[in-house]
């Protein structure tokens, strides 16, 4: 309610939902395109991923291949990735958490 008895204005309110979705869409397609790393085994694995967490690249230094080790580089592999997917939720919540807050209290929103 607005002060004085009004009714708060639909037409605004819709207004200013649309433009957060916008805004969050924005934010969203900005998070597909940016790439963090994370990496393992003092730098001998590392993993790229996208903010939204899409696995880019893997750059595995020669030193890591032990033939008689396997599981020990599959270990790094693992925890870069998991490296790099902690680094893309941080991105996440720095791109992402103002925006669904704005949009937490609206009917009818995913949030």
């Amino acid at each position: 309610m607005i002060p004085g008895g009004g009714q708060p204005n639909m037409q605004q309110l819709l207004q200013q939902a649309q433009k957060m979705q916008q805004d969050l869409a924005k934010a969203q397609e900005e998070l597909a395109q940016t790439e963090v790393e994370g990496q393992a085994g003092g730098g001998l694995v590392k993993a790229t991923v996208t903010g939204s967490g899409e696995l880019r690249n893997l750059v595995i230094d020669p030193k890591a291949v032990d033939p008689e080790d396997a599981e020990t580089l599959a270990d790094l592999v693992v925890a870069a990735v998991q490296a790099a997917n902690e680094n893309a939720q941080q991105l996440q919540q720095q791109k992402l958490g103002p925006l669904a807050q704005g949009l937490g209290g609206m009917p009818g929103l995913p949030f």
